[in-house]
């Protein structure tokens, strides 16, 4: 069983070595996402339609809530469905 002080130091390891982040627009560093991007929006959809949460993604709050906009944006200009097949 390891010891407190064992565990504390693999995680200062992991700290320095610098963890990726697991947000796919923070490491492309994107700005801005665009309810055009068609590909990028379905894959963050499921195959009904639904949005997939942040923690299954990764995606950060900030962009999950741009996500957001621009999949009802997308929607409402018929780029994708509101319900699945």
């Amino acid at each position: 069983m390891a010891s407190n002080t064992k565990i504390k130091n693999i995680r200062k390891l992991l700290k320095k070595r610098g963890e990726r982040s697991k947000c796919r627009f923070t490491r492309a560093r994107v700005y801005s996402i665009d309810w055009k991007d068609v590909p990028t929006l379905q894959k963050m959809a499921s195959q009904q339609g639904k949005m997939y949460g942040s923690k299954r993604t990764g995606t950060r709050s900030h962009f999950q809530r741009k996500l957001k906009q621009a999949v009802k944006r997308a929607r409402f200009m018929a780029l994708l469905p509101y319900v699945g097949r």
